[in-house]
Parts: C-alpha cells; structure tokens; sequence
C-alpha cells in the first residue's frame, strides 16, 4: 500500500487547520476575557491594566498573524506565556484570593496549547504557567486550581488525539479503496488484453492452421509461409513497428475528434505529426479528453490551446489554459483525473505527462511518447 500523500491526507489537513486556527481563536478569547477583566481593575491601578491590555492585543495580533502566515508558532507561544505571566503577577488587584482575569487567561491558554504543540512542550510550559500562579495566589487554591486545570487540559488533549486518529482512519481506508481500485482497474486491463490478443491470435495464426489443415493439398507452402510470416510479425510487434494491438494512425484526426465534442472553443495546433500505434493514440485521446474536462470543469475559461508536434521520432502533445490554475502537489490522491487518466496512461504505453501550474497562471499538460 503507497503512502498517503502528506498534503492530501484528512489527517495532515486537520493538523494543517489546528495550526492555523488555535492561535487566532486564542487571540480572540483572550481579548474578550480582558476586557472583562479590565472592568474589574480598581481606578488607581487603571493605567497597568491598561499596559496589560495592550499586551494582550499585541500578542492577538501575533496570534491571528501567525494563523494568517502559517509560522511563527514559536513566537505566538512566547506571547501566550508572556500574557499569562503578566496578569498572573498583578492578581492582588481585585482582593480576593483568585483573579478570574489570571484564571481564565491561564486556563484558555493551556486548553489551546493541547492543540498546538505536542506534550513534549505543552506539558512543560503549562506546569511553568501553573507555578507562576501559585507563586502569585499562594498555594491555598491547590486542591482547586490544579484539579481543574488537569481536567480541562486532559479533555483538550484527549479531544486532539480522537480527532486525529478518525483523519488517520479516514485516510487509510480511502488508501484502501484507491487500492482495490487499481488492482480490480489492473485487472480488467488484464483481462481486456488477453481477450484482445486472443482475438488478434484467431484473426491470425489460428486462421492460417485453418486453411493449412482445411485445404492442405491446394494451398501453395510459399503462401503459406508468407502468411505465417505475417502473422508472427504482427504478433510479436515486428510489423511495421506496431505491437500485437496496434496499427499505425494518424493521431492529428483522432485528436481533432476529441476537441470537435468537447465544449471549449480549443485551438488546435499541428505540425510535422507521425504516425503512432493505435494504442498510443488512443491514450493520448483519452488523456486530452481528460485534461480538456479538467480545462472545462475548473480552470474557470471556455477557452484552450491544443498543440500537436513531432520532434524526430518523438510525439508531443501540450493542452494549455489560461484559468485559474492550481497547485499539483496539492491534488489529494482520491481525484484520479490526473495521475489515473493522464500520468499512469501515458506512462502505461512508454509515454510521459507532465502537469505544470500554479494559482493565478493556468495549466499545462504536456503528453510526450515515447519516453527517453
């Protein structure tokens, strides 16, 4: 079984979204958590709480930066701790023992660092927090605080890793599925060649015994070797350089046949085109019709271009757009359009497909047979 492709897999995609969501959503809390707690902050102690709020700000900026960008975890979890250690160490404020403000930003931040990092650096940071807390509060709400925020941080976690392994499971069983398909596809392909070539043999060397046997004493042995001769070249591929299945065609009119049913207004391009064996020509058809239904489907344009040339004894074939493009190594390995019914066919008959674009720039699909 192939591994799954890092950036198509449900589990890579959930980890890839956690990374990018948990800063931001962190940000956010934190700032409705302060403003609450600002409210709380008595009038002589306004102007530090109003420092503090800024400091929160700042560190939902960096939060909801870094979910933009993709990176800087590193620099999110030094404002993660920087907040929490700030208004942990001005809790006397309010009077009590506990300061909501300092517990809810310490709790919200350890749930979320569950999701971010992994133990090996979110259990260490949250026991730091909780000891500056303690340090702070003193060690009377022990048999409260650390209770809770055990609990809290166990779920978060335990949440983290189930979602985890469904995207695991989920993956390996669309790897499954993509496995049975290509062995019941290889199967069938099989099956189709051996009937065909049982076909090619009946048309050929069984026909020959026939009238070998039927009419032995009027057949002349000079025909009858030139018959045989015939059928072994076309078996073994000697004919004409043409395989067992093939006969030389001309691919210009086959192709122009794909592009008169398809829905796009293709310009077609050709010059200098050799013949090729018919099944080579039929998987350029089909890989043309399949990179024509992609143009129609999501490049977004009605139009394309169908360049059709010889280079010696080479055949390429490029079908270019100008949509909205996309990025290949994106393509999760469930959609088949193009490794199945491009790539692995051109590669099927000696051939080679290449798929070049990026976001913004169109596609280009550039079929070459044979390849050197």
């Amino acid at each position: 079984m192939s591994p799954i492709s890092p950036q198509g897999s449900v589990e890579a995609r959930f980890l890839a979204s956690a990374h990018r969501l948990v800063p931001p959503v962190r940000g956010i809390a934190l700032v409705v958590i302060s403003t609450f707690g600002l409210l709380a902050v008595p009038d002589e102690s306004l102007p530090l709480g109003f420092a503090l709020f800024g400091l929160v700000l700042a560190g939902a900026g960096v939060d909801c930066w870094v979910g933009f960008r993709g990176r800087g975890a590193a620099l999110s979890l030094v404002f993660a701790v920087l907040r929490v250690v700030a208004v942990c160490a001005t809790q006397e404020w309010t009077g009590g023992p506990l300061n909501l403000w300092a517990l809810n930003m310490l709790t919200t931040t350890a749930i979320t660092l569950q999701w971010e990092w992994p133990p090996v650096v979110a259990v260490p940071v949250t026991s730091g927090l909780f000891a500056v807390d303690l340090a702070a509060v003193g060690t009377d709400v022990v048999g409260t605080l650390l209770p809770r925020l055990a609990f809290e941080c166990l779920l978060a976690r335990l949440g983290f890793v189930l979602l985890r392994q469904s995207g695991r499971r989920v993956d390996e069983l669309r790897e499954r599925r993509s496995a049975l398909a290509r062995a019941e596809a290889a199967s069938l392909a099989r099956h189709r060649q051996e009937r065909e070539y049982l076909a090619l043999l009946h048309d050929t060397a069984a026909s020959t015994f026939l009238l070998v046997t039927v009419q032995a004493k009027e057949t002349d042995p000079e025909a009858v070797a030139e018959y045989a001769r015939h059928d072994l070249a076309v078996l073994t591929g000697a004919a004409g350089g043409a395989t067992a299945q093939d006969s030389a065609v001309d691919l210009t009119a086959s192709l122009r046949a794909v592009v008169g049913r398809s829905q796009l207004a293709v310009d077609v391009r050709t010059e200098d085109i050799p013949l090729v064996p018919a099944s080579v020509a039929l998987a350029f058809v089909r890989a043309v019709r399949q990179a024509l239904v992609n143009v129609e489907r999501h490049a977004g344009v009605d139009t394309a271009v169908l360049s059709v040339r010889g280079e010696g004894d080479r055949v390429v074939v490029v079908v270019a757009d100008r949509g909205v493009g996309f990025r290949p190594e994106g393509v999760a390995r469930s959609r088949r359009g193009i490794r199945s019914s491009v790539v692995e066919r051109m590669a099927a008959v000696g051939g080679r497909a290449t798929i070049g674009s990026r976001p913004g720039a169109g596609a280009t699909v550039r079929l070459v047979w044979p390849d050197e």
